[in-house]
């Protein structure tokens, strides 16, 4: 029988975030400080990331010790150093002999017009977060971390989008354990996938109810060379079970059916969704399952990131919303 969990009560993982109230932007960090092992798979057209090759099957690393997703943009992925520098402090990272050298990698959303774009995610924030993950674990869904300057429902810009943040969502099933972490900061319109029904995107100019984004896109068909690109959803799914870079791959694949029944339009040109895998146990379980649920989790913590939302910088939270 299946049984919800929080995110936090899968072992060998720690979570911690960080963020500039102020600016709208933030960090959440994921640390295994024995190393994890991590695949991933990019399918929207613009993605912001660090190293994200160290997950490739081919590459010779095995695991990797911390995996952040932030705000900023490009310019947020200075983070990283923030998190390197604090578990090379703590002895954390891969032995070269002189040295241990932490594996990071990271992901961003853009979230540069939400608060002040000249403020972002950078080497105090990430030590920061990594600090709290090690020291005092904080993950919180909404708007923190990662999720703090987030927003969904943008394919008409800024004026008619609503704010979004940072879920999650685990369960346990035996003694699997599987949860998804996400930053929902998505071009499209963001649904409940059991009922189908639209919780959050693009809303009518006066604010007073949802217009339809794929509607929108369908009302001229010509080539649109400067869409809007303030975007992406990038998140993780978390397992106990035992896998490998290869298997992981395929399994944070099959976790994009999250976003596709959550997020539509998705996997666009101007998002630049991500999707990292890590195992972190040695729990026999099989591959295609884990996928399968990794993909239900993941839906789960897309709408827990819509309904933690509040208000902020100008934009209405869902659980605000007049309908």
């Amino acid at each position: 029988m299946k049984r919800e969990i929080p995110i936090t009560e899968i072992e060998g993982i720690r979570i911690g975030q960080a963020e500039d109230i102020a600016a709208g932007t933030g960090c959440t960090v994921i640390i295994s400080e024995k190393g994890m092992c991590a695949g991933i798979d990019v399918r929207g057209g613009g993605p912001a990331s660090r190293d994200s090759r160290l997950l490739d099957p081919l590459t010779a690393a095995q695991y990797v010790h911390a995996v952040v997703l932030a705000g900023g943009s490009a310019f947020g992925l200075g983070a990283a150093n923030g998190v390197m520098d604090y578990l090379e402090e703590h002895d954390i990272g891969f032995d070269v002999g002189v040295t241990k050298v932490p594996l990071v990698v990271q992901s961003d959303i853009f979230d540069l017009t939400v608060g002040d774009k000249t403020v972002r995610p950078d080497h105090d924030m990430g030590y920061e977060a990594a600090r709290l993950a090690m020291e005092a674990p904080n993950y919180r869904d909404g708007n923190y971390g990662a999720g703090c300057g987030a927003t969904v429902g943008k394919l008409a810009g800024m004026k008619t989008c609503m704010k979004s943040g940072i879920g999650s969502y685990a369960i346990e099933l035996g003694s699997l354990k599987i949860g998804a972490v996400v930053a929902v900061n998505a071009l499209g319109d963001i649904y409940d996938w059991r009922t189908g029904k639209k919780i959050a995107g693009l809303l009518e100019t006066d604010g007073e109810g949802f217009r339809d984004s794929v509607s929108l896109m369908e009302e001229s068909i010509d080539v649109h060379e400067n869409r809007f690109v303030d975007n992406t959803t990038v998140g993780a799914v978390i397992t106990n079970a035992v896998f490998n870079k290869s298997q992981l791959c395929k399994i944070a694949g099959m976790t994009h059916n999250g976003y596709a029944r959550s997020i539509r339009p998705v996997h666009t040109t101007a998002d630049g969704d991500s999707i990292y895998a890590i195992s972190v146990g040695s729990v026999s379980a099989d591959q295609d399952l884990v996928g399968t649920l990794a993909a239900d989790v993941m839906s789960e913590a897309i709408k827990r990131a819509v309904f933690s939302a509040e208000s902020a910088y100008g934009f209405t939270a869902a659980r605000d919303l007049k309908q």
